[in-house]
């Protein structure tokens, strides 16, 4: 059987290792990582296509008055979004697909997808994301308290998630994220008529049109 994708969406505060565990994935083969477009400049090691889509202002607000995004916010000045295009694609070609974004995003996409598996990432503790945060050595102080603040905000809205994850361990992190996957994808709610037919097809009467 050929059926559509599977959306997964994947938050969690800043620094807390959330495109880590997406990286790791998209390299196992598991999953088609969307990549999200961006106004804010690369930091130190991030290419263009592959990290961000990384454009101007211009460009970005050309986009969403095209209707390309499907969800589009402004995050610490600068703006981000999903394509839509491409997300769609993979989806309809039967691929699982990721996105990772913001819990504002999320939100946005849940509105709109609602068959979608939304999965947060949380730190082992808010002292380790501070650590995490400080280590990227791309913060003051002041942008620093912004961030913790702000994860404390979004840790509030986990309740709107399927799934969360604690990445204490990375190796951990991934697998769990791969046997929220492999349960997704055996879900009999979406694919219960589908399951029928092809039995039915070989001449199998199924229990439940008995």
């Amino acid at each position: 059987m050929t059926k559509k994708g599977t959306l997964f969406v994947v938050s969690g505060p800043s620094a807390v290792g959330k495109g880590t565990i997406c990286d790791e994935l998209a390299g196992r083969g598991q999953v088609f990582l969307s990549v999200s477009m961006t106004t804010r400049p690369p930091r130190h090691g991030e290419s263009d296509g592959k990290d961000y889509i990384f454009v101007s202002k211009e460009a970005f607000e050309r986009t969403v008055s095209e209707g390309g995004f499907l969800e589009y916010a402004e995050v610490y000045g600068n703006y981000y979004g999903t394509p839509k295009t491409p997300v769609a694609e993979r989806l309809d070609a039967g691929e699982d697909v990721v996105l990772e974004i913001d819990v504002q995003g999320a939100m946005k996409i849940k509105e709109h997808c609602p068959d979608g598996v939304f999965v947060f990432i949380l730190p082992p503790s808010m002292e380790e994301l501070r650590k995490r945060i400080t280590g990227r050595a791309a913060d003051t102080e002041k942008s620093i308290d912004l961030r913790l603040g702000k994860a404390l905000r979004e840790i509030g809205c986990i309740g709107g998630y399927d799934y969360y994850i604690v990445n204490e361990r990375l190796e951990t992190a991934v697998n769990r994220m791969e046997a929220i996957i492999e349960a997704a994808r055996a879900r009999v709610a979406e694919d219960a008529e589908a399951l029928i037919r092809t039995y039915e097809e070989e001449g199998i009467t199924c229990c439940i049109h008995q």
